[in-house]
């Protein structure tokens, strides 16, 4: 198993390693455009071939229910600490008094939550499932990573509400942010056309661009990486990852036992909704002019964070 891990891990350290090198060589604008790119077209590429790949039955339909529950645990947890945090910590750490109405206040509220509700489904997800779980359950991790389209939904609603300016958004804005995200119309596309045959040269270029995606956002993370400076973010952040990769993953393992569900779906549960806080965050941030550094810290302490608890979700729910 540690061998296992050890090849997943590699790209992943590799290419966030590379954009930790590049920071300093690459303009500020190169990591804004390669955010929009992602999210304009790399996710929406990535969600197509996820949809033409996953295989709906009635065994999996509580994987909706599961990722309903983990993102509004989340928000929950997210918004009950962030509170906390405001009362009782703010004033303990040197960080300048924040206005609740003002743009910085704003946007470091919304990554707060997205940091603690938004997983890496698709790239770290899915990468320790063919590593952890039999390929007979490996459909659910797909599914999960499917209907993870919901939490996506909901963060691009917390992010078009916060985001932008300091003037709350018509209540119109968010519902057509939700309504115009590209990777949920992908994913459609790809579900209704899964009998359709692509020529072999479209298919073989579509799984490549789907590698490139997947190099381009952990370049994107490194490049984010690169651009802290100092640890306040790092002791906020601290909260988001404890509730992304031990609560809220916790939570899940002991519903998913009421449910009735054991062994390796269970697992994948688990394994799936703890995973380390996504990269599509940081396409958010671009997007919506989020917290970067809180994100990007966030990311940081969950990958470690998960080289923790993953033994731990092993031996409790396998």
């Amino acid at each position: 198993m540690v061998n296992s891990l050890f090849q997943a891990y590699t790209p992943l350290l590799t290419w966030i390693g590379l954009g930790i090198l590049l920071f300093r060589f690459i303009p500020a604008s190169f990591s804004t455009r390669l955010g929009r790119a992602l999210y304009w077209v790399g996710v929406p590429v990535q969600s197509f071939l996820f949809g033409r790949r996953t295989q709906l039955c009635s065994e999996t339909s509580l994987i909706p229910l599961i990722v309903v529950e983990a993102s509004l645990l989340s928000i929950g947890l997210a918004l009950i600490s962030w509170w906390g945090w405001q009362k009782f910590f703010r004033q303990n750490v040197q960080v300048p008094p924040l206005d609740q109405q003002s743009t910085v206040a704003r946007s470091r509220k919304a990554s707060f939550i997205l940091a603690a509700m938004l997983g890496n489904t698709g790239f770290i997800g899915m990468t320790l499932a063919e590593v952890l779980i039999e390929p007979l359950y490996l459909n659910w991790a797909v599914l999960y990573n499917v209907s993870n389209t919901i939490s996506y939904s909901l963060a691009v609603l917390i992010a078009s509400h916060f985001g932008h300016s300091e003037k709350q958004n018509p209540w119109w804005v968010p519902l057509r942010d939700v309504l115009t995200v590209p990777s949920q119309w992908a994913f459609l596309l790809g579900l209704v056309t899964q009998d359709m045959e692509l020529p072999l040269i479209v298919d073989s270029g579509l799984s490549v661009t789907m590698w490139v995606v997947f190099a381009s956002a952990l370049l994107l993370l490194g490049l984010r990486l690169g651009s802290i400076k100092g640890w306040s973010s790092l002791q906020l952040a601290v909260i988001p990852a404890l509730l992304k990769v031990l609560v809220v993953p916790g939570l899940v393992g002991l519903s998913a036992t009421a449910l009735g569900l054991t062994g390796e779906p269970r697992l994948v549960m688990v394994l799936m909704s703890g995973v380390p806080t996504g990269l599509a965050t940081l396409i958010l941030a671009e997007v919506y002019d989020l917290d970067r550094e809180l994100l990007t810290s966030s990311i940081t302490l969950t990958l470690v964070g998960l080289l923790v608890a993953l033994p731990l979700w092993l031996a409790c729910f396998s």
